[in-house]
């Protein structure tokens, strides 16, 4: 009994508990799976911001006004347009989740033309949405 013990501690120990890293070769869908959530928090940020935004009007002229030029400078435009790819990247991904939820679009090739779809639809809204948003 000790000597199965001993030879299963000796195999466990001379092969890895799970894959690392370096074993996998980097790929899209890996680089969009940390992009959709690294863009999840973009937007919580994103949100506190617009949330000082809006109760900097709440407290007066002068609060705004100091809301409205950072916000206004091109770093806080900067800002802005990082916050509105995030979502709309995170949306379209968002969408591409649920037919995975459905079961649909499992096949390598499907996730591979399904990601570049993903990353030019977020591109063309964001692109729409700034030049809709800068008409105005």
């Amino acid at each position: 009994m000790e000597s199965c013990r001993e030879a299963r501690a000796m195999k466990s120990q001379s092969r890895p508990l799970s894959p690392h890293l370096q074993i996998y070769k980097f790929t899209l869908h890996m680089a969009m799976s940390i992009s959709h959530r690294i863009t999840g928090v973009a937007l919580a940020v994103g949100t506190i911001v617009l949330m000082y935004w809006l109760a900097s009007a709440a407290h007066g002229k002068e609060a705004y006004e100091t809301a409205a030029s950072v916000i206004g400078s091109w770093f806080g435009y900067l800002l802005i347009f990082g916050w509105s790819a995030a979502l709309f990247y995170h949306l379209c991904n968002g969408i591409r989740h649920l037919f995975w939820d459905a079961g649909q679009g499992f096949e390598i090739e499907q996730i591979k033309k399904s990601g570049i779809v993903v990353l030019g639809a977020a591109a063309a809204l964001t692109v729409l949405a700034w030049i809709l948003g800068l008409a105005i």
